[in-house]
């Protein structure tokens, strides 16, 4: 049982869209199917959508599973924002992916693959302002894609420090 000011253990799409600046059909997840404090599990069929603001000349590549990865990492952020909270009631920080490093895509596109997607993320380490990632996408038992990421928790706090050297 979930106590107030927790987040909820899963999410429909319109909690993963209010927790990220995605809208619309850029919302790439329809679903958080469970997640902890190191770990975030997500489902989607946007993939299929012919509508896919990622497609372009009619297919959509592997590389644009990064997008989905980047989306489960920032709902994980926005959830643990959440938990960490006094009340559960914080505004999400506007945060960004900084660099994508060792991706290895296995298949050429996202939309051939049948049934749903899952998006994995987990937070290997991090402190209050930046997370390394390690993430996956899958379809059934078939791995698409994996790869690490660094994500910039809160850019506004890396503009308020003060420039190195500067008067």
């Amino acid at each position: 049982m979930l106590t107030p000011g927790q987040p909820p253990a899963t999410l429909a799409r319109d909690g993963i869209a209010r927790r990220i600046p995605h809208q619309g059909n850029m919302c790439l997840l329809d679903e958080v199917t469970g997640w902890d404090a190191q770990h975030i599990m997500c489902q989607t069929r946007s993939h299929q959508a012919s509508d896919n603001p990622l497609r372009a000349h009619g297919r959509l590549g592997a590389a644009c599973g990064v997008e989905y990865a980047a989306q489960a990492m920032a709902v994980h952020g926005a959830l643990m924002g959440e938990a960490l909270a006094e009340g559960g009631n914080t505004r999400p920080r506007a945060g960004y992916l900084a660099s994508v490093r060792s991706v290895s895509l296995l298949v050429t596109q996202l939309d051939t693959q049948s049934g749903p997607l899952t998006v994995s993320a987990e937070r290997v380490t991090g402190d209050d302002n930046t997370a390394l990632y390690s993430f996956e996408l899958r379809a059934s038992t078939k791995i698409l894609l994996r790869g690490r990421a660094v994500v910039v928790l809160d850019a506004a706090a890396l503009s308020a420090e003060p420039a190195v050297g500067g008067n």
